[in-house]
């Protein structure tokens, strides 16, 4: 089973790591190391880093009519800042997964099952 794991922090904190790059080279050597941990086993399906929410566009459509609007659907005290998506047999195993997340020290992961889409039915 495809499982998202979904990883929540505030870029407040991120964006002031840039004034530290001993704390920014730990943070990304902690990734690298979760990632390598990832496909070692064979896990990884896909997975990346997204940028800061300013760069987000939000789109609707109202009816017929295309509405965009700058920036996150909701303003939060965590944003999402990348994803990962592995196959393991069961929620719990992914649970494990994303309790190792390095971001889960100071963040939130959220683990969500995949559902099928349309080209695997």
């Amino acid at each position: 089973m495809q499982y998202m794991i979904l990883i929540y922090g505030d870029e407040k904190n991120f964006a002031l790591m840039a004034d530290d790059p001993v704390a920014q080279k730990q943070m990304y050597a902690a990734f690298t190391q979760y990632n390598h941990d990832l496909r070692g086993t064979g896990v990884l399906r896909s997975g990346g880093e997204l940028k800061p929410t300013h760069s987000a566009t939000t789109v609707r459509v109202r009816g017929g009519k295309l509405l965009t609007t700058d920036g996150p659907f909701a303003e939060t005290k965590e944003q999402l800042g990348g994803y990962y998506i592995i196959d393991v047999p069961h929620l719990d195993e992914a649970v494990k997964w994303a309790a190792r997340c390095p971001a889960a020290q100071g963040g939130s992961i959220e683990v969500r099952p995949l559902g099928m889409t349309p080209d695997t039915l």
